[in-house]
This record gives structure tokens, C-alpha cells and sequence, in this order.
């Protein structure tokens, strides 16, 4: 046996390690996962490939792939079965608003919801009878997430929070169908900041899976404190006791607490260490006083406002050329509608700083002028001033009491000048319409009087010029 060249080529092959000169190690795959910080991510990839190429054909995936199709005919049965014991039944107890949403939203994907409840009976009968169920399960899992996505869409019916509920359902549903879940999770975990100590001296991190805790944490109870933040606003708007600043201070304050508390719960949750917030606190408040200054002003003027009732929801205000009436008090801005249906957004700020005109701050009740002018061969003044007020009172927004007085102001250059004042109740209506109304019948009863408003007239003198002479000889320029 000696002689057979295989034997010694088989006896000779150990001791060639020693003969060759040392080999630069290959950068391998695990290198690779070691370096962008995700190993193993590549071998769950290569088995998972494995998987598929060895469960493809195997009896249990066959098995998996028949009661996922055969799942879809009990599911088509059952399914409006449901949607019509749903919209009978659940629906009309619901109360208005969310509630009623969520149970026409459950009657609306029945059929799915009744599919994903066969698969997930199915998976389980599986798992007990010991046959594979990765790939139902898969499926269960990428159904969960589009009946999640579908009824946040159709209870919500925001654009907004659906997309938030798309990127973060829909990954974290894709990575658990392919069983890479756990690897991400570790991952996430493992990229972390120190954020400070505790008191036995063991170092505190935030990593990058508290960031996406607190964000769907977050997520959620922002969503669950607006519902509840409406819900309050109407309790506070429908309480005739209290008054339009109080209420519109009441509602300012919610609008900021609720969201602050939202954001404080999820970091609590999540084990967030608000010793390290506090002593950044400082640093990120400066930032944010210099950065914002002109948006911290008008929030602060906002609550000014309010709390000194300067103006409120409901006002008739002046603001420089804008005339209307306030219908929203909000943190930045407060809105003006005018006459002509335009909503004008002040900045808080500026009714502090520029001033404002309020027509009704204690009382609605305004006086209005309307001036106009007779000629001087008119005798009998008080006939005039008596003729304008009883002008003014056939004016139907025009108030009888206090009564229109007409007052003499001025003998002008061309004219007697009155004054006309009258009161109104109601300058939400406007001020220039009734105004003019009271200038017309000012008009017609004068024109009925036969009595005449002049307009500016002006004499023109000429002096003559004196007779021309001879012409003078003008003085030498060079004398």
C-alpha cells in the first residue's frame, strides 16, 4: 500500500500548509457585516435563499400554498356575512365620530379580516400538527399590516397619518414575514449615544430603537390626545358660562399641553432619562428663543391678549385698513373676516405693537357720522337738523334709542355743515352700507324740502394789466 501514489499524495497532503508561504486573508462577508455594523445580516439572507430554493418544492410548502387558496373561498362567504351583521348591528349603536368610522371601516374590509382569521387558525393547526408554517405565516403577517394600514386610512382619513402609518406598519410586517425582525431590532439597539449616568455610576444610552419607539409611541397619542383635545374643545365651546376669552385662553392651553404631554409619556415610556434633558434644556431653549423669536412672540402675544381681553372670538375690530370681525384666536395668528368674505391672518404681535380698534370691546352699541352741507339761503337751521334725524330713523339698522342728533359743525366757505350721528347695534353687518343709507334718505328728504346742497363754487378776479409802454433799452452789459 505504500506504493500507490494516491496514499502517498494522501499522507503528504498535511504537511503542505507548512511549505507555502502565509496567505493575505480574504475580506470576507463576515468582514463586510463587521464593518457597516450588521452581522449576521448577510448568513439570515443566505438562509433564507436556502429556504426557498429547498421548501419550494417540499410537501409542506405545497400544503401552505393550498390553504391559502382554498382559504379564499369560506373568506368570500363569510366576509359579507359579517359586513352585514356589522353594518346592522355594531353601526347604528356606535356613537358619532371615530367610533362610527371604525365600525363601517371593519364592515368595509370584512372579507379580509375573515381571511386573516382562516390563515391564522390554519398557521396554528400546523405549528400543533408539526408541519413547517413560515410561509402562512409569512402571509398572515403582510395581510395584518394592509387590514392596520387600511383601517387607519379609512378611520383617520388623513393623507398625513396614513403615510406615517405606512412606513412604520408595513416595514416592521415585511421584516417579520422574512424573519429578520429580531436582527433588526439588535441592530437598531446596538447603535446608541450616552446620555448621562445613573446614581450607581452605569452608563445611560438612547439608542436608535428608543428613536423609533418614541416616534410610534408618539405617533400614536399625538393622534390619541387630538381626539381628545376635539372632544374637550366642543365640552368647552357649548359651556355658556364662560366667556369667549376665557374659553379661547381654555382652548389655547390645551393645544399646547396635550401634544407636550404626548411627547413627555413616550419618552417616559420608552425609559428616557430627563436628568440629560434638563441639561441640554438650556443649550436647545437658546437655539430655539433665536431661531423663533418672532413665532415665541406671537405666541405669547396670543395668550396676552386673551388674558387682558383686549379682543375676542366674535369682536368687530380695525386693524389698519382690515375691518371685520375676529373668528379665530389661534397660537400664531388671530383670523379677521371681512365684508367681502376674505379671512385676514394677523399676527399676534401686531395688535400689540400697532394697536387695534375695537367696536365692540365692551359694548356693540356704535355711533356712526354721515356730514353733509346746505347752501346759506336756507333760513330755518333747525328745520335742517330736524329733517336729518328723522331721515336717519327710517333706516332700519339705524337705533332709535340713543336717538340721531344732527349737529351744526361749521359755516364753510361754500356751505352750513352738519353732522349727522347716528347709533347702530350691529357693525358686524358693516358700517359703510348703512352709512350711505342714511345719506340717501338725508338726500331725498332734503331734495323733498326743496332745500339745497351747494356745491364748491369759486369767483375768479382778473386785474388788468397795465398799458404797454415803449420798450426799454436794456442796461449795457459791458458799462
Amino acid at each position: 500500500m505504500t506504493s500507490n501514489p494516491d496514499y502517498r499524495l494522501a499522507q503528504s497532503a498535511p504537511e503542505a500548509p507548512t511549505t507555502l508561504p502565509p496567505a493575505t486573508p480574504p475580506v470576507d462577508e463576515s468582514a463586510i457585516d463587521e464593518l457597516i455594523g450588521a452581522q449576521g445580516l448577510s448568513d439570515r439572507i443566505n438562509h433564507m435563499i436556502d429556504w426557498v430554493r429547498d421548501q419550494l418544492g417540499s410537501t409542506d410548502t405545497l400544503i401552505q400554498l393550498a390553504i391559502i387558496i382554498v382559504a379564499l373561498v369560506p373568506a368570500t362567504i363569510f366576509g359579507p356575512q359579517i359586513r352585514k351583521l356589522i353594518v346592522a348591528q355594531v353601526a347604528p349603536r356606535a356613537p358619532y365620530g371615530v367610533l362610527r368610522r371604525a365600525a363601517n371601516a371593519f364592515a368595509h374590509i370584512a372579507t379580509p379580516i375573515a381571511l386573516y382569521l382562516i390563515w391564522q387558525g390554519a398557521s396554528l393547526a400546523l405549528k400543533a400538527a408539526s408541519i413547517s408554517n413560515g410561509l402562512l405565516n409569512a402571509g398572515v403577517s403582510l395581510l395584518a399590516a394592509w387590514i392596520v394600514l387600511r383601517l387607519v386610512t379609512l378611520i383617520i382619513r388623513s393623507a398625513f397619518w396614513s403615510r406615517v402609518a405606512f412606513f412604520l406598519v408595513w416595514p416592521i410586517a415585511a421584516l417579520d414575514a422574512t424573519n429578520l425582525l429580531d436582527d433588526a431590532i439588535h441592530y437598531l439597539n446596538g447603535v446608541s449615544i450616552p446620555i448621562g449616568e445613573t446614581s450607581a455610576g452605569e452608563a445611560l444610552t438612547f439608542s436608535a430603537l428608543d428613536v423609533v419607539r418614541v416616534i410610534f409611541i408618539f405617533s400614536a397619542l399625538f393622534w390619541i390626545t387630538s381626539v381628545v383635545n376635539r372632544f374637550l374643545k366642543s365640552q368647552i365651546s357649548a359651556v355658556d358660562e364662560l366667556t369667549p376669552s376665557l374659553q379661547a385662553l381654555l382652548i389655547k392651553i390645551l393645544d399646547v399641553l396635550m401634544p407636550a404631554a404626548a411627547f413627555l409619556i413616550a419618552l417616559q415610556m420608552v425609559g428616557f432619562n430627563f436628568t440629560a434633558l434638563a441639561i441640554f434644556g438650556g443649550a436647545i431653549g437658546l437655539g430655539i428663543g433665536l431661531g423663533l423669536q418672532r413665532t415665541i412672540s406671537n405666541f405669547f402675544a396670543g395668550f396676552t391678549l386673551i388674558a387682558d381681553k383686549s379682543i375676542k372670538p366674535g369682536d368687530v375690530v380695525e386693524v389698519g385698513s382690515t375691518f371685520g370681525w375676529v373668528t379665530e384666536m389661534n397660537a400664531r395668528y388671530v383670523t379677521i373676516k371681512t365684508r367681502d368674505g376674505k379671512a385676514h391672518l394677523m399676527p399676534n404681535d401686531r395688535f400689540i405693537e400697532e394697536g387695534v380698534i375695537n367696536w365692540s370691546h365692551s359694548d356693540r352699541v356704535v355711533r356712526l357720522h354721515a356730514a353733509f352741507g346746505v347752501s346759506y339761503a336756507v333760513r330755518d337751521l333747525r328745520a335742517v337738523a330736524g329733517a336729518a334725524q328723522e331721515a336717519a330713523l327710517t333706516v332700519q339698522r339705524v337705533l332709535k334709542t340713543p336717538s340721531p342728533r344732527c349737529n351744526l359743525v361749521e359755516f364753510g366757505d361754500n356751505s352750513v355743515n352738519f353732522d349727522l350721528r347716528f347709533w347702530i347695534n350691529d357693525p358686524a353687518n358693516g358700517v359703510a352700507n348703512v352709512t350711505s343709507d342714511v345719506m340717501m334718505a338725508v338726500w331725498d328728504r332734503l331734495h323733498e324740502l326743496g332745500i339745497e346742497i351747494p356745491y364748491p363754487q369759486r369767483d375768479i378776479h382778473i386785474k388788468s394789466w397795465p398799458p404797454a409802454g415803449p420798450p426799454q433799452a436794456l442796461p449795457n452789459a459791458q458799462s
